[in-house]
């Protein structure tokens, strides 16, 4: 395990800490043996058992941003909450760094329901999750699997299987492009052990060149910006995700049997976003031939972006996800 007096102790996150929250470090671990590092938060006027969050995401981001933004709010407004470093990423263990898979990173918010349901102050019957960006389709895939997940909260959710596999929109989905995708990484991979090392793939620029789509200019204005998301541990320390990094991706689909959740589920989406389709082609999956409809919300907010709901106080529905999570947590 991770020593807790070897993780940052100074707080070092994207975003101002709130004094109605006591914040302390912990670790745990996952049945691959990977040892992760979280950030637990607790509202400070509560006592007792608590209904508990684990919160994971961005794809790519550090605890110290988005997810402990939105942990430290659910802890003020009543929830004890465990904002974590998925596998192989942040201050969480595992090598090579800054890799991904859809099964690790399901398991990562399993066990953070284990690690939370073995808590003096938490209720292990209302317990729910909360995924952003690519952790929220892994939060999706684990509340398929997590009977002891109530509620599960999705933000800006991206597909990552879907991505890897067929490109943003569907525009790569074909044989030959699949082939050309495993033959490049196969190489890199032959390349890596020659080498010695794992090249990555580089993190976004500190600009984005004019010509650069939207959403590109959306991550960098908040990824490599000091005055708003910038963390020196996000993006791979600032390299990037090793080039083969997700290359199971490709042919290890999540969200397969969507359908069959019975737990609650809200998912929160940008109109504006480029990955909105991520989220409707996912709800419509979730509801469709199922039993289990009554329970389930797609939410759009109007006008938002991708990036809106990773920081924006203002955009992000937190009075709708508390009134969420405190309906079917209690």
């Amino acid at each position: 395990m991770i020593e807790s007096n070897h993780l940052t102790q100074e707080w070092d996150k994207t975003f101002p800490q709130s004094e109605e929250v006591s914040h302390q470090k912990v670790t745990f671990q996952n049945r691959y043996g990977i040892p992760l590092a979280a950030d637990l938060y607790k509202p400070k006027n509560q006592e007792g058992k608590l209904a508990a969050i684990p919160v994971s995401g961005p794809f790519g981001a550090v605890k110290e941003q988005a997810s402990g933004l939105y942990a430290q709010e659910l802890a003020r407004r009543g929830f004890l909450t465990l904002a974590f470093d998925p596998s192989y990423t942040g201050e969480s263990g595992g090598f090579p760094r800054n890799v991904a898979s859809p099964d690790i990173n399901t398991e990562d918010f399993m066990a953070a329901v284990d690690f939370l349901s073995v808590q003096e102050n938490v209720d292990p019957e209302k317990i729910g999750i909360l995924g952003i960006c690519g952790f929220g389709g892994m939060g999706l895939n684990a509340a398929i699997m997590d009977t002891r997940i109530k509620a599960t909260v999705t933000s800006t959710m991206y597909d990552m299987t879907r991505v890897n596999a067929k490109g943003y929109f569907d525009e790569e989905d074909s044989e030959e492009t699949r082939y050309a995708k495993r033959k490049a990484l196969c190489e890199q991979r032959t390349l890596d052990i020659k080498n010695g090392t794992f090249a990555s793939a580089g993190a976004l620029p500190d600009e984005a060149p004019e010509e650069a789509p939207q959403f590109l200019k959306d991550y960098v204005a908040y990824y490599r910006n000091r005055q708003r998301g910038y963390h020196p541990r996000s993006q791979g320390e600032g390299k990037g995700w090793n080039i083969t990094g997700c290359q199971t991706f490709i042919d290890m689909p999540i969200l397969t049997h969507i359908n069959e959740i019975r737990s609650a589920v809200l998912m929160i989406h940008g109109e504006k976003a480029h990955s909105c389709y991520f989220s409707k082609d996912a709800y419509a999956k979730m509801i469709k031939d199922s039993k289990y409809t009554d329970n389930k919300e797609l939410m759009i907010i109007p006008g938002a972006v991708h990036t809106d709901l990773y920081d924006q106080m203002d955009i992000i529905p937190f009075d709708k996800i508390e009134t969420f999570y405190k309906t079917y947590l209690q």
